[in-house]
């Protein structure tokens, strides 16, 4: 991470051969049918293979750059063999090279005519060959398209498009500037800190400006959403920050961080949310192409009227967009895509810079920008993180598309189908461990792949109706994980039902571990990142997971609450193990009805899983039929999820069951007479299996703590978190009884909140 702020020419703006040609040469229609693309390092290793395979004299990565007018351009040509001459252009690829979208192609154009003219300037060459080199990673195979160009020709290409963006461009230097001028005398929208919060504004502050990561942990209710972006973008005109991006796990924290960008009144701040594609899709029963799609047909020619009406509008909201994209008649997501570019401050999930796929991620590398992150809720990481970074094939999924599949896919179907029974002779118990990936089945796999994206390119409409879509999706997403694949993760199978009338094949997972590795590129590719939640303890077990850079900074403010404001008790008898349960069932509800009797009003009670949940709920509801209750149950849509919190009133009474770690143990705000007491009858380990087993034993390996980082720490986490729904503000007073005896133990007590006073 450098530490000088980059100069800012206010005069000359400067502009990345790619960009000028994403924004200024393509037309026609959105076209994704189903090419598949290849990650980065595919992409880097194709580059590598077709470059080495050059004569002698041969130029690889090519620094270029040109003038026109107050526009300067520049980026790295692939390859220019000046005996020829000759620039090539390479694109890797998976599948047919024929199946490349027109409006992907004449993109690629765009870019090899904008080289060539640069080559044709700096060499004083009258004319040059100009070739497309489409490297199919699969097959090694080259596809080359070559043409021959005049320097006339070239410069007057170039023109047009800098001509198109040179307006755009004086705008943004405008926009840059005035933004700048506003967030340094952006003021806090309050007339005061509250406690604690000043203390965690300063240090955003200080690491934001000396481009340091930060990891803070900081109670509930003081402000750490406000507190962290008001100092984030009060340091981000001296550091020559380009965008913020806050950074959530759930829905909730997304509108939190939109509400305080909306006190600010940090104008002319270009504020965007970035939503799933699913939620963002108006037509979900079309495909995602101009044949089928009235937002996707025309898309890049109405896109600049668009992108202009977003730019001035600046407060980007799902709702915002939504109206200007469809008054445009373009794709809600995808304008949001494209104007991730142009934002300031983007406001969406983990996924939008961490998973593999990640868009603000590519787009931070490719070009070169300068980014601040927020992540909110950062505890959460961990396992979002593992998850992004794992995958799985059913061969019930793969059963089901294979037996109406056409008759174009059968063969290589039936080549997946012989690896993936080979794969049963391995499994010796219900979980095996693989030693490796297995070489056969990826190999078919890709293949596999490659044929299925070719048909569906050919025959879009008939995806959906046999699940082949869908099955590409996990195929592509199963390969992805796959290439990463390494020490910080394991291959395995488990067993899937038995088809009736087929030889049982396996499960495969790839299962991520220790996302830290893979997480690494990411912080380093961060000019700053502030890490924040009110669970982060031990620090060291979070900052090893994830991976964070050993100068990370750390902060731990102190609880703005008394031990007066939470009673905390422990049952020293009680166990909620497993193998304890059915017999202490009925200690355990007495203490939730003596509680209750003595200070009536609204609690929550926490469980480890929804059949322990059941049990407890019959049993209370036999002892104490008139104490009002109700329950979390399995797969809540969120209209169920809100109304089992709006029972949760200033006048209600009763106790409401949920799941530890579940959609009601964190990021709901219960402040006052909502919320008055929780019950945690669970320390919140983890299912002792033999996956958790592994993910000790990995652990133990590297960091030493393997049952602390795989057992005792998370679950303690969800404790604290579920602990917290109980004190919101500085008047908040109420109860926490921790329902077993392990609680009390030196070892567990340790890393509960000091100010708990136990």
């Amino acid at each position: 991470m450098s530490a000088n702020p980059p100069s800012i020419d206010t005069t000359t703006a400067s502009v990345a051969v790619r960009v000028l040609c994403a924004f200024a040469a393509k037309a026609g229609d959105l076209d994704l049918r189903f090419t598949p693309s290849p990650s980065a390092q595919d992409g880097i290793a194709g580059h590598t293979t077709v470059t080495t395979r050059r004569a002698a004299g041969y130029q690889r990565e090519v620094p270029l750059s040109a003038r026109c007018g107050e526009l300067r351009v520049q980026g790295r040509a692939d390859g220019f063999d000046p005996a020829v001459p000759r620039l090539e252009e390479i694109k890797t690829h998976r599948g047919d090279a024929a199946r490349i979208p027109d409006n992907h192609r004449e993109l690629h154009w765009a870019q090899a005519r904008v080289y060539g003219w640069m080559l044709c300037e700096q060499h004083a060459l009258e004319r040059i060959e100009l070739a497309l080199v489409y490297f199919n990673i699969d097959t090694g195979q080259e596809t080359v398209l070559p043409v021959w160009h005049s320097a006339v020709e070239l410069k007057a290409f170039f023109e047009t498009l800098c001509a198109r963006y040179a307006g755009w461009a004086r705008a943004e230097l405008a926009h840059r500037a005035a933004r700048d001028a506003a967030l340094r005398a952006l003021a806090f929208p309050f007339e005061g800190f509250r406690p604690g919060q000043r203390e965690l504004a300063a240090a955003v502050y200080r690491c934001h400006g000396a481009g340091r990561h930060l990891l803070a942990q900081a109670p509930t209710g003081i402000g750490k959403t406000m507190a962290t972006l008001f100092a984030a973008l009060r340091a981000a005109p001296a550091q020559g920050t380009h965008k913020l991006f806050y950074l959530t796990a759930k829905t909730p924290g997304r509108q939190l961080a939109l509400h305080a960008l909306q006190r600010m009144k940090a104008q002319p701040l270009r504020v965007l949310e970035l939503v799933a594609r699913d939620k963002a899709c108006e037509h979900p029963d079309k495909a995602c192409h101009g044949e089928s799609c009235p937002l996707a047909r025309g898309f890049y020619d109405r896109l600049p009227a668009a992108r202009e009406a977003a730019a001035q509008a600046g407060w980007l909201d799902k709702a915002a967009l939504r109206e200007i994209a469809l008054r445009h008649e373009v794709c809600p997501y995808y304008l949001g895509q494209d104007l991730l570019r142009w934002s300031d401050v983007v406001v969406g999930d983990f996924n939008h810079f961490f998973d593999l796929s990640a868009h603000a991620w590519s787009l931070t590398l490719g070009d070169g920008l300068r980014v601040g992150l927020l992540v909110d809720e950062a505890h959460n990481l961990i396992e979002r993180a593992r998850l992004m970074y794992s995958a799985e094939l059913r061969p019930a999924a793969f059963q089901a598309v294979r037996k109406g599949a056409p008759a174009a896919l059968k063969k290589t179907m039936d080549r997946l189908q012989r690896p993936w029974s080979a794969l049963a002779r391995l499994q010796t118990q219900d979980h095996t461990v693989l030693p490796e990936l297995p070489g056969a089945f990826i190999e078919a796999l890709q293949r596999h792949s490659a044929a299925l994206s070719d048909h569906l390119a050919l025959e879009p409409e008939g995806a959906n109706a046999a699940g082949l879509q869908d099955w590409l999706f996990e195929v592509q997403r199963f390969l992805r994980v796959a290439e990463v694949f390494d020490q910080h993760s394991l291959v395995d199978l488990t067993p899937a039902p038995r088809a009736a009338g087929r030889a049982r094949q396996p499960v495969l997972n790839i299962r991520n571990l220790d996302p830290g590795p893979l997480l690494q590129p990411r912080w380093q590719a961060a000019h700053s990142a502030t890490l924040f939640s009110a669970t982060l303890s031990p620090m060291t077990y979070v900052s090893d997971l994830l991976g964070l850079p050993q100068d990370t900074a750390r902060l731990a403010v102190p609880s703005p609450f008394d031990a007066s404001q939470l009673q905390v008790r422990v049952t020293p008898n009680l166990s909620t193990r497993y193998a304890d349960r059915a017999a202490s069932l009925d200690q355990l509800v007495e203490v939730m009805a003596d509680q209750y009797a003595q200070r009536p009003g609204n609690y929550l009670a926490f469980f480890s899983s929804f059949d322990y949940l059941q049990q407890a709920l019959q049993r209370l509801q036999a002892t104490n039929p008139a104490l009002p209750v109700w329950a979390q149950s399995r797969g809540m849509g969120e209209p169920e999820r809100e109304a089992f919190v709006a029972r949760f009133t200033e006048d209600s009474q009763g106790i409401g069951f949920a799941v530890l770690g579940g959609a009601f143990g964190e990021g709901i705000d219960l402040p006052g007479q909502r919320l008055i007491g929780a019950f945690i009858a669970t320390l919140g380990l983890p299912q002792l299996n033999p996956v958790t087993e592994q993910l000790r034993a990995r652990l133990q390996a590297r960091f030493g703590q393997g049952y602390d980082y795989a057992y005792l720490f998370p679950g303690l986490q969800k404790v604290v978190q579920a602990a917290g729904r109980v004190i919101r503000g500085p008047d908040d007073e109420g109860v926490v009884v921790l329902m077993d005896e392990r609680f009390g133990r030196p070892e567990v007590r340790r890393w509960l909140p000091p100010w708990w006073g136990l």
